[in-house]
């Protein structure tokens, strides 16, 4: 017997498969049963029903429609129901959905894997392709630790890297998330010990002070021989407070592993393919990673993928081990149907009209945003490329500002004292205006 009963009205039948709308009894069992990201199943934030999504904006079961300013989590950046998008899957999916990729391979996967070694540095021509940012983030590690493993020095265990960092939420990635004030704190006594300076300080247009660099040198200094590689988001802390700092940092990053012997991986899952202006964050210190991850925008957001390259001198050392292979194989490993849509989009980016979109988005928020300075509740506004921070001096009540922003007919999502956006590049000039403007409304009235 169904535990819960059909609703009467048959606009939603799970006993058929259809789902055409949602209702107040829909939300409740939301509310009741499913488990949101970071959200508490004692007293759970109310969610709001989204029923369909075209362009930039989100339809409500309600018939209302949101100006989306997160990008899904950062990752729609040519917008929802994009149909080149559609018709990749469509056409993939006829075909076959999925494949295992061990021992098999096909053109998704080839095509895809093309495209990401011309649209990287010409040292990274080695591709491993999984599920999801954390996973990438994983495989990295594990590439690391296989490497020296594979050179001899097996007391090559450690991760180096900077504070207010957020790598994901699996085991490894969060051993390298910020140990303090991250949101794995609680975990802190299982997870592995790694090795943190402080982060940087100097911010992007701030002049530059080698000061800035020297807690992290002093790390290399005392731990170079334990460390198998340094860890960093380049240019901008996303999760971990959406702070943006200066190219310079990243460039001494690169010579200090350089000189210590240290592998160097970029975690471009939040930066990559476009977002603070460059096509790939490191390109703003103009150096080139040992191990490079990648993720949310890959397939345009439709779903989930990711992957980690490197070069050809790591991944042949790897395979020097016992082992004598790389020991990591996810079963959705390469799945045809996310290759063939990543693929889509990233030759949508190759068309190169994201340059102008991203620096149309940069021009108008540091303009509208500059507004922000004035109210005695802001601490600090940051803009680049399509990112645009507003951190308050208090943190924010979820429950309230959230249903202020619905009200004003947006999405934004903030954490702790952080009001961002990352919109779509598909943003119109007056969308963007709106979407700011409604934000402005709801941070003065705080």
């Amino acid at each position: 017997m169904l535990r819960y009963a059909v609703n009467q009205d048959k606009t939603n039948d799970f006993t058929t498969g259809r789902f055409l709308s949602m209702n107040s009894a829909d939300l409740d069992f939301d509310q009741e049963h499913i488990w949101h990201p970071y959200t508490s199943m004692i007293s759970p934030l109310p969610c709001i029903g989204v029923v369909s999504a075209n362009g930039i904006k989100l339809t409500l079961h309600d018939g209302r429609e949101l100006i989306d300013g997160m990008s899904s989590w950062w990752s729609t950046i040519h917008g929802y129901n994009n149909q080149r998008l559609n018709n990749a899957a469509k056409d993939q999916i006829d075909k076959m959905s999925h494949v295992m990729f061990g021992g098999i391979t096909h053109p998704s996967a080839v095509a895809l894997s093309r495209r990401l070694i011309d649209m990287t540095a010409p040292a990274l021509d080695r591709v491993f392709i999984s599920d999801s940012g954390s996973v990438a983030v994983e495989v990295a590690m594990k590439m690391a630790l296989q490497y020296w493993v594979a050179k001899g020095q097996m007391q090559k265990t450690k991760m180096l890297t900077v504070e207010h960092g957020y790598h994901g939420d699996t085991f490894a990635a969060m051993s390298v998330c910020d140990p303090i004030n991250g949101m794995h704190e609680l975990f802190t006594g299982v997870l592995n010990k790694q090795l943190f300076a402080k982060a940087p300080q100097i911010g992007f247009n701030q002049t530059w002070s080698n000061d800035d660099i020297e807690p992290l040198e002093q790390l290399f200094i005392a731990h170079h021989q334990d460390a198998a590689a340094m860890i960093i988001e380049p240019i901008v802390q996303g999760a971990g407070g959406m702070r943006i700092y200066h190219p310079n940092y990243l460039t001494a990053v690169r010579q200090l592993c350089d000189k210590y012997d240290v592998l160097l991986i970029c975690d471009e899952i939040a930066t990559g393919f476009g977002r603070t202006g460059k096509l790939f964050a490191y390109e703003h210190s103009d150096i080139v990673p040992d191990i490079l991850c990648l993720g949310k925008a890959l397939t345009g957001g439709y779903m989930s993928l990711a992957a980690t390259l490197t070069t050809k001198d790591i991944a042949q050392e790897i395979c020097r081990t016992k082992a004598g292979v790389f020991m990591h194989g996810p079963t959705f490993m390469g799945n045809p149907l996310a290759c063939a849509v990543a693929n889509e989009s990233l030759a949508i980016l190759q068309e190169g009209h994201w340059q102008l979109q991203v620096a149309n988005i940069e021009r108008q928020l540091k303009q509208e945003f500059g507004a922000f300075n004035a109210l005695n509740c802001v601490q600090d506004v940051r803009v680049l490329g399509a990112i645009g921070v507003i951190e308050l001096k208090q943190a924010v009540d979820m429950a309230s500002i959230q249903q202020a922003f619905v009200a004003q007919g947006v999405w934004v999502r903030p954490f702790g004292k952080l009001v961002y956006i990352m919109p779509p590049y598909i943003i119109t000039n007056d969308e963007l205006t709106e979407l700011t403007n409604a934000i402005y409304q709801v941070v003065s009235a705080l």
